[in-house]
């Protein structure tokens, strides 16, 4: 007998996990993924990966995917045809809309999911059932990015390129723990700072890159304003700040300058627990340098205060001329695959593609052109949070979730349980099994990266594809294929595309930034937006010359402590994060054996002094409370948190973080404060 004719294929496509974007070649053979290899003349990833890039094809063919419709019978869940599940889809959509009103209505896109299923998604809530209801994750991480630096510059993105990195003199990482959360770029920071480049690592909590700092500062969680405001004040008092910027490119200052006066190192110290001399060092340091980058990510984001702390940050590359020029700028890391591009394609309740405001007038028209519709909706809608409030009051009836598992991401876990639970009707479109399809009326199977094809845009603005290897499993179908659907079965015109090229090309004529991209202009290596005719090659910097807005602008901010301080009940502060191992809320990393092996407990971080107050050894089982919830989990002692700071991951389903953190949110993102709640700490007694 002839052996089976082997089918081996090296497919060019881009990783799913964090926003650096790294290429990879995805090996399929015989219709399953055998293996990763890294792309080696990628920009960004230059042949190198993380553990988790090396393993992004193994949760592809886990016996957890989703291969069959389900809907909801007698409490259960159970298998159905595609027909039935999207007619019970467009019927739910549909009765709610006309019964209560299409503000009823919530849908939530994904930053997993590509660039055309994002912009579909958002095409259907607003110009099918007539809602600005949508949103995505990025509420969760860097909705204060897009809103202070929009308001400062005029484009909420990352100003330079991660390879811009290697020609700073000078890099400060705050709210980043760089190595972990981005390895890839963390190891660029690495490299520059083995060739010379002096790191300043502003964080609550020891991390890697700490190590390697000139100055390493420890803040109190949730006192950023107050720190940044002081590096502020000493540049001024020193006269470091660069007059000729300051006066040709920017507006605002004499106001800012009298704005951080109070800041003086010494009450910063008081505020935040930074030694005043440290803070003046650090100052010095930043100040000095004449290409000087500043690296931030979900740290100083995910606070009440967390479009101030971006305001801030803005601030200080304005105060020092850090903008425009290479080894430079303001660097928000992005934390999922496609947080960038899903906030582009207008995945948020306020804005279209390219950020056009919902309720600018030539905008909406612009779109009701396009797309052959009258009456959109011109009221800005629901952030994620607030569709979880809603819910719970009975203001949001329907919901529709394409990627997202909102039982493990966001803030104030029961609340959200109960918020699930009041809704009259509940579709979710996934890949995997998780937490959220239990209170589901309807489950979608849905196509892995590695089965469909599409875009995605990184932390730096790069446009990358993914490209098919393997067909989905069982029934699974694409995202952009579902929602096409979805839209026809409502009756939508607008929604006909034979593939996502297709939907890409309607995507480039109505948004400035993309418009000279095409699928081949992409390639295996992308471009960067903005990139306006087919004749340019991108920007890897912006605001080169001058900045959409004209001139940018110091915003001044006064420092507020946290929504929830500790206090004699709950007397230690708590602080989540992601590991090296693990990603997000689990789904896929936990069904990666490769990164199960190395990390699949949750832990509480906890400090030798505090533990030895408490009684607490390593290892020990503890309990932690807040006034939201409590759960059960393993103590590690270390010198990695200070005393009065405990730190847990929040991958965790079965001691999911987020059960115990506060929903108080940002007034102007609508972020919740995830990085900063009080708790307190028991051990387990059998």
């Amino acid at each position: 007998m002839a052996d089976k004719e082997l089918d081996f294929r090296l497919v060019p496509s881009t990783c799913v996990y964090c926003g650096t974007g790294c290429g990879v070649l995805l090996q399929a053979n015989n219709g399953r993924l055998t293996g990763t290899l890294p792309l080696k003349d990628h920009p960004v990833s230059r042949g190198e990966l993380c553990i988790k890039g090396w393993a992004v094809h193994e949760f592809v063919h886990s016996p957890s995917r989703l291969t069959k419709p389900l809907v909801r019978r007698n409490g259960e869940l159970v298998e159905t045809d595609w027909d039935t599940a999207l007619r019970a889809v467009a019927d739910g959509l549909r009765r709610t809309r006309d019964e209560h009103g299409p503000d009823a209505v919530g849908f939530l896109a994904s930053a997993r999911c590509t660039n055309e299923e994002n912009y579909l998604l958002m095409k259907l809530a607003r110009a099918v059932i007539g809602t600005n209801n949508v949103d995505h994750c990025a509420r969760l991480c860097h909705s204060p990015t897009v809103a202070g630096l929009a308001r400062v510059l005029g484009s909420g993105a990352m100003t330079n390129s991660i390879e811009d990195l290697a020609e700073a003199e000078v890099i400060l990482v705050v709210g980043s723990n760089t190595t972990e959360q981005h390895p890839i770029i963390g190891e660029r920071i690495l490299s520059a700072a083995r060739k010379g480049t002096r790191l300043i690592v502003i964080d609550p909590r020891a991390i890697h890159l700490s190590r390697f700092a000139r100055i390493f500062l420890r803040p109190r969680p949730g006192t950023d304003v107050a720190y940044l405001n002081g590096l502020a004040n000493v540049i001024l008092a020193e006269g470091l700040q660069d007059e000729a910027f300051i006066a040709s490119r920017t507006e605002g200052f004499e106001e800012f300058r009298r704005a951080v006066a109070e800041y003086t190192p010494e009450r910063v110290e008081q505020i935040t627990g930074i030694p005043a001399a440290d803070l003046v060092e650090a100052a010095r340091l930043y100040g000095r340098a004449e290409r000087a980058a500043i690296v931030y990510c979900m740290g100083i984001t995910q606070h009440v205060a967390g479009t101030d702390n971006v305001l801030a940050v803005a601030n200080l590359a304005l105060l020092t001329g850090n903008l425009g020029k290479p080894g430079t700028g303001i660097n928000p890391l992005r934390g999922q695959n496609n947080v960038q591009g899903a906030c582009d394609m207008g995945a948020l309740p306020n804005v279209f593609t390219g950020y056009q405001k919902v309720d600018d007038e030539q905008a909406a028209q612009k779109f009701e052109v396009a797309w052959g519709v009258e009456g959109l909706s011109r009221k800005p809608g629901l952030t994620v949070v607030e569709m979880t409030e809603a819910a719970a009051e009975g203001r949001l009836r329907a919901m529709y979730v394409m990627g997202e598992n909102p039982m493990v991401s966001d803030p104030d876990i029961n609340h959200v349980r109960e918020a699930l639970s009041c809704l009259d009707f509940l579709a979710v479109a996934d890949i995997l099994e998780n937490e959220t399809l239990r209170y589901a009326h309807v489950v979608l199977p849905a196509a892995s990266y590695a089965e469909k094809e599409g875009t995605i845009t990184s932390t730096e603005r790069r446009v990358q594809r993914f490209r098919r290897a393997v067909e989905p499993p069982g029934e699974a179908r694409p995202d952009w294929e579902i929602v096409c659907e979805l839209a026809r079965r409502l009756g939508a015109s607008g929604f006909d595309f034979a593939s996502p090229e297709e939907v890409f090309e309607e995507i480039r004529r109505l948004t400035p930034s993309y418009a000279g991209m095409t699928y081949r202009r992409l390639g295996t290596k992308g471009l960067q937006w903005p990139c306006p005719s087919e004749e340019h090659p991108g920007t890897p910097i912006l605001h080169m010359e001058s900045f959409p807005i004209g001139k940018a602008r110091f915003t001044p901010v006064t420092y507020r402590p946290p929504a929830e301080e500790p206090d004699e009940e709950y007397p230690l502060i708590l602080t989540t994060g992601r590991i090296l191992f693990q990603y997000h809320t689990g789904t896929m990393t936990r069904r990666s054996p490769s990164l199960v092996k190395e990390a699949d407990r949750p832990f509480v971080e906890v400090s030798p002094e505090d533990a030895g107050e408490l009684g607490i050894t390593d290892g020990e089982r503890v309990t932690v409370s807040s006034r939201r919830g409590s759960l059960e989990v393993e103590a590690r002692v270390t010198d990695r948190v200070g005393k009065g700071l405990v730190f847990m991951p929040f991958h965790f389903a079965e001691a999911a973080a987020n059960l115990l953190t506060i929903a108080a949110l940002d007034p102007v993102a609508k972020i919740p404060e995830l990085k900063a709640c009080a708790v307190k700490i028991q051990g387990v007694r059998s």
